[in-house]
């Protein structure tokens, strides 16, 4: 399994907000600077983020993008819902339809077993928990430049 660039840009931009929330909207424009990433390209996941209530956007001068709710209350797994889709490795585990074999398949049973797992990670990891790490990160490296 691999995320497609849209999941992990979808992510490293919400991180980012979550890194920076409560100091008011965010400026694209600084977020693709720090995360190094296609400003058209993130572009493209700003409206299905909007449309799912995970952000909020400001007009004008001082506008930029929020998080709609605080960071602790949005994990991995509803970042990567709203920009992948539905977690699943393999098209049957969803719709039996798509494989005769679905019925009697040994295999479809495990990867649904490894597709609810690999999502119940997702949904046990928040925003803040993602920021945290991310400043830990960046201080231990800051450390060990100096």
């Amino acid at each position: 399994m691999k995320l497609s660039t849209r999941g992990r840009y979808g992510v490293r931009f919400m991180v980012d907000l979550a890194g920076q929330y409560g100091k008011g909207p965010i400026f694209l424009t600084d977020v693709v600077a720090r995360q190094d990433v296609s400003q058209k390209y993130l572009g493209h996941l700003i409206r299905p983020l909007k449309a799912k209530g995970l952000i909020s956007s400001q007009r004008g001068v001082k506008g930029g993008y929020v998080l709609a709710k605080p960071p602790d209350e949005i994990s991995l797994k509803d970042v990567l819902d709203v920009v992948e889709g539905p977690l699943c490795i393999v098209g049957c585990v969803d719709d039996a339809a798509v494989c005769n074999r679905s019925a009697a398949c040994i295999f479809r049973d495990v990867w649904s077993e490894t597709s609810e797992k690999i999502g119940a990670v997702f949904a046990s990891v928040t925003l803040a928990q993602m920021a945290a790490r991310q400043e830990e990160k960046e201080k231990t490296n800051h450390d060990k430049a100096v």
